[in-house]
């Protein structure tokens, strides 16, 4: 198979030079891909990688690296003892140090403090789940202000586009410097890749497993084993009382999502549900990295955070491709054109949308509602220091009423809207319709649009 080409690798390397480097925690949801992206990356920048995993060998059984790091705070010991254990030199130039799972292993995660203050020479890179990061950062046992944090996503329509051998679709699209019609032969392409996307997602092994011709059995039967081992992290680091009720949520995520108001509702979890029981779930849930919590906001100020209400949210997952599965469909959904993303009333096309614009902003989208007259506008997204609305369809019949209220409603704050659909790319005065095969670059494109 082709190598797939992360887009955070990029990122570490601008890490690699920097002249006050600290040890870098790279973390996500688990099987995103986060160890091979390490080994990607120690592969193409360093002559060699000293690579340890600290997974305990079982619950309650610490790896056999971990005694390296409860035995000293010294990290030029730790060092020496790890290039004994593991029979290789490591070079503070040349090698690239990794600690897999470092979750597993709190005095790994106190280490890192001592790697900043007193060996800021080696190239320390970490791998951790979401969860076991948040743990440990709740505990007081995380060296705040010591480590360099990276998140990573599972695999963007640009990624995916590469991975499957379109990388000359991939890069017209990354070239795009005006806003205008894209030829119709482009056009077709790219909304045909981008059905092949929302059926598979971006979990690494689906797209590996479908871009190697396996076929949607194959693909299917990972993103369902992905599943099962979800569940059982619900088990295993839930607790007893906790697997039920994260369990329920994570199965509800379709229903709450096919409703035309996807605002979350705690009664779609369990007839009868209140939120201060299933709160610590959803809470759980986003820790993990598998769900999107979207809440709603009062108006367009910046900072968004200023009119939050937290208490009205929208769950997202963390995958297409694992939405699909979670909700029982088959990869034919996506299938035919005239039915392309009329499953779930857009449901698939907004979830798409929100990891697109999540991989391009620095602070979380937020979605906005007016209760008389009844209006929605999708999400609201902060950029520097303008709001933009946001609207996604999922089709080529587009109606903004919500989007024009909006912008009557708050004129001053909008000065440009954003409609992410099936129509070519267009500006029709302050309303800019990107494709949604161009979510991925829906922040540039806004920006070449801006009013100076």
């Amino acid at each position: 198979m082709r190598t797939m080409q992360r887009d955070i690798i990029d990122d570490l390397r601008s890490w690699k030079v920097l002249p006050h480097r600290k040890p870098l925690m790279l973390k996500g949801a688990r099987q995103v891909g986060k160890t091979w992206v390490l080994r990607e990356f120690g592969a193409q920048c360093y002559e060699n990688v000293a690579y340890v995993s600290l997974e305990q060998i079982a619950p309650g059984i610490p790896s056999e690296y971990a005694e390296l790091f409860e035995q000293t705070h010294d990290p030029h010991r730790i060092v020496r003892n790890l290039s004994l254990a593991l029979g290789e030199t490591i070079d503070p130039d040349r090698t690239l140090i990794i600690l897999d799972e470092i979750q597993d292993c709190p005095a790994a995660i106190g280490a890192l403090k001592y790697f900043a203050e007193e060996a800021p020479e080696y190239h320390v890179s970490c791998a951790g789940s979401l969860l076991g990061v948040a743990l440990a950062r709740n505990e007081g046992s995380f060296p705040v202000g010591k480590v360099t944090f990276r998140e990573l996503a599972p695999l963007s329509f640009s990624e995916f586009l590469r991975a499957v051998g379109a990388t000359g679709l991939d890069t017209f699209c990354a070239e795009l410097d005006e806003v205008g019609p894209l030829p119709e032969v482009f056009c077709s392409q790219l909304e045909e890749q981008l059905r092949a996307y929302f059926a598979v997602g971006g979990m690494p092994e689906a797209v590996r497993a479908y871009a190697e011709g396996e076929g949607w059995a194959s693909v299917d039967r990972v993103l369902s084993d992905l599943l099962d081992s979800y569940e059982r992290d619900f088990a295993k680091h839930g607790g007893s009382a906790m697997y039920a009720k994260i369990s329920q949520v994570w199965r509800s995520l379709p229903a709450q999502l096919a409703r035309e108001n996807r605002k979350f509702l705690w009664g779609l979890v369990r007839e009868g549900a209140r939120a201060r029981e299933y709160e610590d779930a959803v809470t759980w849930l986003e820790n993990a990295g598998l769900l999107r919590r979207v809440v709603r906001s009062a108006g367009p100020c910046v900072p968004l955070s200023l009119h939050d209400a937290p208490s009205s949210f929208k769950a997202y997952c963390l995958d297409g491709g694992l939405l699909r599965r979670l909700a029982g469909l088959g990869p034919e959904a996506f299938g035919r054109k005239d039915q392309l993303f009329s499953q779930f009333k857009g449901a698939f096309a907004e979830n798409y949308a929100l990891s697109a614009l999540m991989g391009q902003l620095e602070v979380a989208p937020r979605y906005w509602t007016s209760e008389k007259p009844r209006h929605e506008v999708d999400f609201l997204v902060q950029d520097g220091g303008a709001v933009l609305p946001v609207e996604v369809k999922s089709g080529a019949v587009v109606k903004s009423a919500s989007l024009r209220y909006y912008a009557r409603k708050y004129p001053d704050a909008t000065p440009l809207r954003m409609r992410l659909s099936l129509h070519n790319l267009s500006q029709d005065e302050e309303l800019l319709n990107v494709p949604l095969y161009l979510a991925d670059h829906a922040m540039r494109l806004a920006r070449l649009c801006a009013p100076a």
